[in-house]
């Protein structure tokens, strides 16, 4: 068995990110509160699991959002309550390092919601595409080239406004929620690369492409 060794160019170590330890500030305004989760959850990693027995609150001006933290993780609050830091037990663990980095990243977009809020953008590209706002600005009624009618009911916690026929405007404080919305919306018609026709979100752009020419 023979085996090919890998010869790097370069002479300096890999560099590893630090978001995990990187501060996470407060306003004023910002409250933010870790209490035992009422039922410890167990989900699977691959083969390993991973048991959820905390719950971190973030409450500001826009809102509240919830979120379940791992056992191995630590949330303390410092310099009176005006920054935020995590850490984890074992950081030479691989799971333990990469979730160290993943919840520091969705508190920090919490707490950036319950403050300034997130904003995903639509745009409805195409001859007769459009948007329209129906049951009191409950349901989100796309018209994309079908013949029947399609749309979506706006979720607990999410606004949609409708600047334009053409364009839609997502608002919330929970970053995931906002973009999953648009996302589901962006299902109805995806950009297609010949014509450009279609549903984007935020600055998407696609590379168009030739016509099949027989």
């Amino acid at each position: 068995m023979s085996f090919i060794l890998k010869r790097s160019f370069s002479l300096s170590g890999a560099l590893r990110s630090h978001i995990g330890s990187t501060a996470i500030y407060l306003t004023p305004q910002t409250k933010v509160c870790v209490t035992p989760l009422a039922v410890p959850r167990i989900i699977r990693k691959g083969r390993k699991s991973m048991k959820l027995t905390q719950l971190a609150t973030v409450e500001g001006p826009r809102g509240r959002i919830e979120m379940e933290i791992p056992d191995f993780v630590s949330v303390k609050l410092e310099d009176n309550n005006a920054k935020l830091t995590v850490c984890v037990a074992s950081p030479e663990q691989k799971m333990q390092r990469s979730m160290w980095g993943t919840v520091r990243s969705h508190l920090n977009n919490h707490v950036s919601g319950v403050n300034e809020g997130h904003l995903a953008s639509l745009r409805f590209v195409g001859t007769g595409y459009r948007a329209q706002l129906e049951r009191n600005n409950t349901f989100v009624n796309v018209k994309v080239g079908a013949s029947v009618t399609q749309g979506l009911t706006v979720p607990d916690g999410i606004a949609v406004k409708s600047p334009s026929p053409t364009s839609l405007l997502v608002e919330g404080c929970n970053k995931q929620q906002v973009l999953l919305f648009a996302a589901n919306l962006r299902k109805f018609h995806p950009p297609e690369p010949y014509k450009g026709k279609g549903i984007y979100v935020n600055n998407e752009t696609i590379k168009l492409k030739d016509k099949k020419i027989k």
